[in-house]
């Protein structure tokens, strides 16, 4: 089963870790392109496609390369990097609206609640106090959720999506302006409404959305905001400027603009080379830096001085001058850092895999509901959620003996640490004077403010404490991930891991008497072999917390941590970005095919039964062909027939075709005649002479099409259909699947695009006589096309035909039947294809190759197949 090795699978299926057996639901069959009952395994869905990353250099487009030189390529490259800053700039300046306001609603709520605690601790009515703080959460929450239930897509941390995106997968609605706005106002109230989410996810998805939307100027939510803007109308450039957003949402989130930019080439971008690693770079130095610079002056009001790079700002680690024997790390924590990341990793593989249980129950009990159902879901853990913070910070905690550096200001922290976020946020909670309540200081605080008391308080936590914590915190962040409201998973997964690492320190001081262990050093390694657990990440998590910690010593430690988290928990199951990916039915590609793959070929995983269109066809067909299928591009295709010559008598259509595919054929004999002919006007009579003794050597029998020829000795003649005929259902297998010579490929949009424009001619007329579309009004509708069934059939004359060939891709990457699945993948996923034409040796299609016919799971089923064949 997947997700499952070795013999702990039956320890793991007992406690959800490998259990994937499970009803589906009719909803979800419906959905799902294939069904495979031996596994309740959900598989890729059949109405995602892939974005159009590679170029069409079809006629329009050529005519804009004609215009271009190098001032206009200056011109454009300049454009782009004004563009990467314009987005690192918006990015910073989304995350200061979302950390000022998030703050402001917590400080409120904590500042009224806690004022009615301490008044009410002597009077006895801390049930009040429950009261108020119930109805600033539920309020928040309720906030939170309606805000999904008009977008929801932006549920979640929309990390997966944004995974997804980069990979080449178009998610609908992922990159929308309404998304932006419900995600920034939905998680500052998620967070302000006491849930277990963090901000700093969402600012990921945030930035993405920025990086889609701002080069285009011109807004599908908002119609009226529209531009004359010619520059980065296609999925190529949009898909590079998202990879620039998604890095500065991460440099914004960790002041970490380095590992911003590791996060977009690890999490998912496909393509990748050395100036897009510029500008992704240069717009996380944007966002990173605009963000400092107006949180350090709102915050301190020294605007210029750049004290806060990021939102979760995890401050200095130094040891006290008054410790001599403390170390921040030594060789020999190497062995229990290396510990914790098995441990660490452990504990995510359980987070995930109970995860994904209730992430299957809410499909299939929550959402095929009415949409209150949900909001009354993210009200329920939130009430839950309230009440568990509410009675442990008053009845659970212990009360501790301050140090002396927290009461007059910890020297291990720096300025803008200690004052506000460490020694405020402690709480004294019915604990006496020079002592404060440990569960009260985690739970009853910002997540932040909790993270840096593990990381920095010198105070000591009660094991007991640190424990209850965790569980506690585990439960709900895990219950929590998945409601109907945006939240993050950095924060919680980072603050439940310090609470297990601080533990483990408080265990080596307390009864093994490790005394030179730095227990914030031990905080970190803990939260970062729970968050790698957690997320799978390496090279870029390792980078981000050594930006956030601004301590290069830690590099060595975070980095084995995160690699022995990872490997552990891959044993027993993915991550949970992967996890999501994967309920959602998206097609992702991963790095690299399994080894065995390779025992396939092209024509093992092709698809052979096509929907083809002829380079002139009648918009009758057309028509027809767009409304009875889904496909998105179309082979342009010829027939090879034996009489031709008599087909071409008295039908200008066909007659048509067939010059197209005469002419657009090359062979070695033609191409020398034509190098022959320009090489005649070089001034040299040597060459001159060459190509007459060339020219005058050739016979006349050599002039007939070889490749032709070829074609009708060995194929017989076909039936006399038209290319305005459906396939019937009386044909035989050699009629169905006829050989047809392959010319280029043409998507639905650009059909569609043809349609509506009114793009044809008729039959009494030249194709000369066409209409031409340039490239601008090719692209003019971008990203949302007309669809062809809001299309008025009155207005076209069926019989009318169309001249596909100057829009469609003459050369778009081919495949040979017999390539190794191996080199079609990294093909596929290098190049970001969204269809791949399989083309035997004489120029035949034979079948196309999609993303869907890529992934594992239908890989793994031609295996199966290619097994039961041997």
């Amino acid at each position: 089963m997947a997700g499952c090795r070795g013999s702990l699978c039956c320890c793991c299926r007992w406690c959800c870790c490998c259990g994937d057996r499970e009803t589906r639901t009719p909803e979800e069959l419906t959905i799902l392109g294939e069904t495979q009952e031996e596994e309740d395994e959900i598989l890729p869905r059949k109405d995602y496609e892939s974005l159009d990353y590679d170029r069409c250099i079809n006629d329009p487009y050529l005519e804009v390369l004609e215009t271009m030189d190098n001032k206009k390529g200056r011109k454009y490259e300049a454009v782009k990097w004004m563009m990467v800053f314009a987005i690192g700039v918006c990015t910073g300046l989304v995350g200061l609206f979302v950390d000022f306001f998030a703050r402001l609603f917590t400080q409120l709520k904590f500042g009224v609640v806690q004022t009615s605690v301490e008044e009410c601790s002597q009077k006895g009515c801390l049930a009040l106090s429950l009261l108020e703080l119930l109805g600033f959460n539920l309020t928040f929450v309720f906030f939170a959720s309606l805000l999904v239930l008009i977008e929801p897509v932006a549920a979640g941390s929309g990390i997966p999506e944004i995974k997804c995106y980069l990979n080449g997968v178009k998610v609908p609605g992922i990159v929308r302006l309404r998304t932006l706005l419900c995600k920034v106002f939905g998680v500052l109230f998620s967070v302000a409404g006491g849930l277990f989410v963090g901000k700093e996810g969402p600012m990921i998805h945030s930035g993405a959305v920025v990086g889609a939307g701002l080069p285009q100027f011109q807004s599908i939510s908002l119609r009226k905001i529209q531009f004359n803007y010619p520059y980065f109308r296609s999925d190529r450039d949009k898909r590079d400027f998202v990879s620039a957003g998604a890095a500065a949402g991460v440099a914004a989130a960790f002041g970490a603009p380095i590992g911003g930019t590791l996060f977009s080439l690890e999490e998912g971008s496909s393509f990748w080379n050395q100036g897009l690693t510029w500008r992704v770079l240069f717009c996380s130095m944007s966002a990173t830096f605009t963000l400092n610079f107006f949180r350090s002056g709102i915050q301190f009001g020294s605007w210029g001085s750049f004290q806060l790079p990021g939102l979760l700002n995890f401050g200095e680690f130094k040891c006290s001058d008054s410790d001599k024997k403390c170390h921040l790390w030594t060789a020999m924590d190497l062995g229990f850092f290396v510990a914790m990341g098995v441990i660490g990793g452990l504990l995510g593989a359980t987070f995930n895999c109970l995860n994904k249980r209730l992430a299957k129950y809410r499909m299939r009990n929550v959402h095929p509901k009415p949409k209150l159902v949900r909001v009354l879901e993210s009200l329920l853990v939130s009430l839950v959620t309230t009440v568990v913070v509410f009675v442990a910070s008053m009845v659970l905690g212990e009360c501790r003996q301050m140090t002396s550096a927290a009461q007059v200001g910890n020297d291990s922290i720096p300025l803008q640490v200690t004052s506000e976020d460490v020694n405020s946020s402690i709480k004294t909670f019915f604990c006496p004077n020079e002592t404060y309540n440990d569960m009260a200081t985690l739970f009853f605080n910002p997540q932040e403010s909790a993270i840096l008391q593990l990381f920095h308080q010198d105070s000591t936590f009660s094991p007991v404490t640190l424990a209850l914590f965790f569980v506690l915190y585990f439960s709900l962040a895990c219950w929590t991930y998945g409601i109907s409201v945006p939240s993050g998973l950095f924060v919680p997964s980072l603050l439940c891991g310090a609470a297990f690492g601080r533990l483990v320190a408080n265990v080596l001081k307390s009864y093994i008497g490790l005394d030179h262990i730095y227990s914030g050093t031990f905080a970190l390694i803990g939260a970062a072999a729970f968050l790698g657990g957690v997320v799978r990440m390496t090279i870029s998590l390792t980078v981000i917390l050594i930006e956030s910690t601004n301590e290069i010593t830690y590099g060595l430690p975070i980095m084995i941590t995160l690699m022995v988290a990872k490997w552990t928990g891959d044993f027993f199951n993915k991550g949970i970005y992967d996890i999501h990916v994967g309920l959602r039915g998206v097609p992702l590609l991963e790095w690299e095919t399994e080894v065995e793959m390779d025992k396939l070929r092209a024509s093992d995983i092709m698809e052979p039964n096509l929907t083809y269109v002829y380079p002139h066809t009648r918009i009758q067909s057309l028509v027809s062909i767009l409304r009875t299928t889904v496909h998105h591009a179309f082979p342009v295709v010829t027939e090879n027939r034996g009489n031709e010559r008599e087909f071409m008598k008295g039908n200008q259509l066909i007659s048509n075709n067939i010059r197209f595919k005469k002419s657009s054929i090359l062979t070695r004999a033609g191409e020398q005649r034509r190098r022959s002919q320009s090489m005649k006007s070089y001034p040299s009579s040597e060459l001159r002479n060459m190509c007459d003794e060339h020219v005058t050597s050739e016979e006349p029998g050599e002039k007939e099409d070889l490749l032709q020829q070829m074609l009708e000795r060995r194929y017989t003649p076909y039936p006399n259909l038209y290319p305005d005929q459906s396939p019937s259902e009386d044909w035989t297998m050699e009629e169905r699947f006829r050989p047809l010579t392959f010319h280029g490929l043409i998507l639905r949009s650009q059909l569609v695009t043809l349609l509506v424009r009114g793009v044809c001619y008729s039959e009494s007329q030249s194709s000369a006589s066409q209409p031409r579309l340039s490239y601008a009004e090719m692209a003019e509708d971008y990203p949302r096309y007309p669809d062809i069934h809001d299309l008025d059939l009155t207005l076209l004359n069926p019989r009318m035909i169309v001249d596909v060939t100057p829009y469609m891709n003459p050369a778009p990457f081919t495949v040979s039947p017999n390539t190794h699945v191996s080199q079609v993948f990294n093909l596929f996923r290098t190049m970001g294809l969204r269809h791949l034409p399989v083309v035997n040796a004489v120029g035949e299609i034979v079948g196309v190759i999609t993303r869907h016919n890529l992934t594992h799971e239908f890989l793994q089923a031609r295996l199966r197949q290619h097994y039961q064949t041997l």
